[in-house]
């Protein structure tokens, strides 16, 4: 029987899943958005909610939890600075869910878990810009290289 058990194993270890966990949320707040299966997007929910939770409580010690649970402390400043700003009037229910199909390999249910009022430029936080001047000494080399 399963009585008293609280969440879901997703098939790995206690340490993976909190790994996992841990990963999944530094990469939901730096992005706001990201992609991953429907039973994982579930299991990220609720936790994702109680690190807004704290973040709203403008103290110390939940300053400490936010660094210790996230182990990243440029996460732990936008949940204290960005986030908790955002939804200071919001009681509650700061992500969703949204169900996007299914995998091709394993035809597994994917979904998209999101922040709910979310800033669209964090999505492409990490993808380079082109540099024309770069392009151009690149184009150089290239033909240099060959002469």
């Amino acid at each position: 029987m399963r009585h008293g058990m609280a969440n879901k194993k997703l098939n790995r270890t206690s340490e993976h899943r909190k790994a996992l966990l841990k990963n999944m949320l530094n990469s939901l707040i730096k992005y706001e958005q990201i992609k991953t299966t429907l039973p994982k997007a579930k299991f990220l929910k609720p936790q994702a909610d109680k690190i807004i939770t704290l973040g709203k409580k403008d103290s110390l010690h939940n300053t400490k939890i936010l660094i210790s649970q996230l182990q990243d402390i440029k996460s732990a400043n936008k949940v204290k600075k960005t986030l908790s700003k955002r939804y200071e009037k919001r009681a509650g229910g700061y992500t969703r869910i949204i169900k996007a199909g299914f995998r091709y390999g394993d035809n597994a249910p994917m979904a998209i878990i999101e922040f709910v009022d979310r800033d669209i430029q964090a999505k492409k936080l990490d993808k380079k810009k082109k540099d024309p001047a770069k392009e151009v000494e690149k184009k150089e080399d290239k033909k240099s290289a060959t002469a």
